[in-house]
Order: structure tokens, then sequence, then C-alpha cells
């Protein structure tokens, strides 16, 4: 059903109501047609506000929107050729799923028979056929969110808006429907923008992620990247999956260097990438939680690996893996995934002292 021509660019676009403060701070951003894009972050960092610009309900205070190479500020949803699926879904209870699928297609005046079929096939797209003639009360949240989706989507446009769509959910159904919109947004071909403030929803469903705060973009790139590599402090915290560690540059070798802060010293790192660094400077390093090991302190170090030393604060039992949270280096909240039989061969408790160890090509300079 792939329309093309839904790449979408953002130039210099910015958003103030009161002409001092900005909800969105001079975004650039280009976002591919037919890709899956999600927009991630705190609440009130400009994420809903461009999705709102992009649909047509807003319009910038400075800059260009480009659909399909057009600039479409001041054009309305209808010749933008976009179409949004709000939260609250807003179907209307006295009407069937049929009729609330048809009905942007009955407002633009196409006949009973011709917006019935384009109806029936759409319903059939999204697995509803044997509720047609059902009222929207009487169907599940999923379903309600899936009727919502295809009345969007019948439209034909070249891009779909979902703002927060799974917020409304049970946590069994929000995993369910995220593997739904995935399958839906292939099966369409179209691009999809989708605004969560749920860091593992936007990693899970997206090719492409848009970290924001602020009314700025800190970092956009396909999930695993944003994930595995965060530019940024920022970036690396509310991902989450991530330590982070502060301190400065006390020795350099050539091929590895060694920080140190108040409460460390002797953190080796790698010099990668043909990045620079000093004797005495700052720098923030981030170590993946699932590549911690831990052992009791005093243990010997693997070839290759560097360490911290703390006092276990924290066990939570997640099923696969063990998260273990500890006071170390300086961070309130140092945390290790430990796959479940691992750690409970160790026998660790709360209190107890152990090196967290990680291999020093892990670990990831930061901005």
């Amino acid at each position: 059903m792939g329309t093309g021509n839904g790449d979408i660019e953002l130039a210099g676009v910015t958003k103030s109501y009161d002409g001092e403060t900005f909800a969105v701070d001079g975004i650039n951003l280009k976002i591919p047609d037919g890709a899956y894009c999600c927009l991630l972050g705190p609440s009130g960092c400009g994420k809903s506000t461009i999705l709102r610009m992009i649909a047509g309900h807003e319009d910038p205070t400075h800059g260009e929107i480009l659909i399909g190479g057009e600039d479409v500020v001041g054009l309305d949803p209808v010749e933008r050729r976009t179409a949004m699926m709000f939260q609250s879904y807003a179907l209307f209870p006295h009407l069937s799923v049929r009729d609330n699928i048809a009905f942007a297609l009955r407002v633009r005046g196409l006949s009973k028979a011709e917006r019935n079929a384009k109806a029936d096939a759409m319903i059939e797209k999204v697995h509803l056929t044997e509720f047609a003639n059902r009222l929207p009360s009487q169907l599940s949240g999923g379903q309600q969110q899936r009727v919502a989706l295809a009345r969007a989507a019948i439209t034909e446009p070249r891009v779909l808006l979902l703002d927060e769509p799974l917020s409304a959910l049970d946590e069994h159904l929000r995993i369910k429907m995220r593997a739904e919109l995935s399958r839906m947004q292939r099966d369409l071909g179209i691009t999809f923008i989708h605004v969560t403030h749920t860091q593992m929803e936007a990693i899970a469903l997206a090719d492409m992620v848009v970290v924001m705060d602020q009314g700025k973009i800190r970092q956009s790139g396909p999930a695993r990247e944003v994930y595995a590599e965060p530019k940024n402090r920022y970036v690396a915290e509310f991902i989450g999956g991530q330590n982070v560690i502060s301190g400065k540059v006390s020795y350099i070798n050539g091929t590895r260097a060694t920080m140190a802060g108040a409460t460390y010293s002797n953190i080796e790192i790698p010099l990668a990438n043909g990045k620079r660094l000093e004797d005495g400077q700052s720098l923030d390093i981030a170590i993946r939680r699932d590549d911690i090991d831990l052992v009791r302190a005093g243990g010997d170090l693997p070839d290759g690996s560097t360490s911290v030393e703390g006092a276990i604060t924290g066990v939570e039992y997640q099923g696969t893996f063990v998260k273990v949270m500890m006071e170390a280096a300086g961070e309130e909240e140092f945390v290790a995934y430990v796959p479940e039989r691992r750690f409970f061969e160790e026998s660790l408790s709360i209190g107890d002292r152990v090196l967290a160890i990680w291999q020093i090509d892990h670990a990831h300079l930061l901005a």
C-alpha cells in the first residue's frame, strides 16, 4: 500500500509560544521514506510539538518542514497527506468498527459501496474481520487500537503519526501491540513517526530513534547504535542499560589511558577511533550493564580487563538475569546485569564487597 514520497526533513525548525522560551529549538532532522521513527524523550522535551507541526495542527515559529521535498508549512493535514492516531483513539462510540474506519472516506464523499469495500479490505489487514459490526465498547483495548490505526491508514497517507499510542495499555498488551505496530508498518510501507517516553518501546520498534531533551536532539540514528554507542552522558543515562563513570585522565601510554576519580583510581580506557586525550582531561565513559562481571573483592582480573570495587546495595531478580546495584566509582547506582545461573553460583548478597569487571575495549568514551 506504500504511497512513496514520505521522506521528511525538518530544517531549522523552532517553536515558541511566548517569543522567549522554545518548545522546539533549532531542529534539523531527516527521516527516510518508509522508516519507522521514534521520537523519544521525557515529558516537555518537544517531541509531541514536532509531531503536531508535521501533522499540520501547529506551524513552526521558524524553519521549514518538507514532506516528499515539498514545504508543507501552512498546508492543512489533508493537503500534506498525513494522518494522526491519538493516544485516546477517539473512536465514535455509536459507530461500528466498519463505520469508524470508513468515516474519513464518508467525509470525502465516497459512495457507501466504495467506502465499505475499502474499509473491509483494511479490516482484513488488521485482523478484525469477525468484529466488523461491533461497537468500540465491545472490543478489547488492543482491538480498539487496531481500529484507530486502520481508520488513520485508510486515507492512504504518506506519513502516519502516532502520539503515545501504547501508553493506555497494560504491560502484556503493550508488548503484544508493539509487534502489531511493527507488522502493520511493514505491510503499509509508509513512514511512521511514533512519539514515546518509553525507552524499550523505541528500541524495540524503530529503525530510527531520535533522543530529545529540552527542545533539542541529543542523538539520532539506528536503534542499536543509539543504545550501544550513546554520544553523551544524557543519552547513555536516559536510554538506560549503561553505567556512566566520570573522571580525569591520569596516564596515557599510547594505546590506552588510565582515568581516576575522587573515590577510585586506575580504570583503564581504550584510545579508539582516533580520539585524542590529554593528561588531566575530564571525561565520561559508558559501560553496558550486561558487559560487567562480578567477583568478590580481592579476586584476580582476567587479561584485557579493568574494574571498580564497591559494595552491593540492592539485588533484583529479573528471571533470565539478576540486576545487582552497587555504590562504586563515585556513582550512587552502578549496575550489573548478571546471568541468573552465574549470580547464584557466586551466592552474592547485599553488603558484599565485589569487583565489577569489564573488558577494557568494551568501554565507550562519551563526548
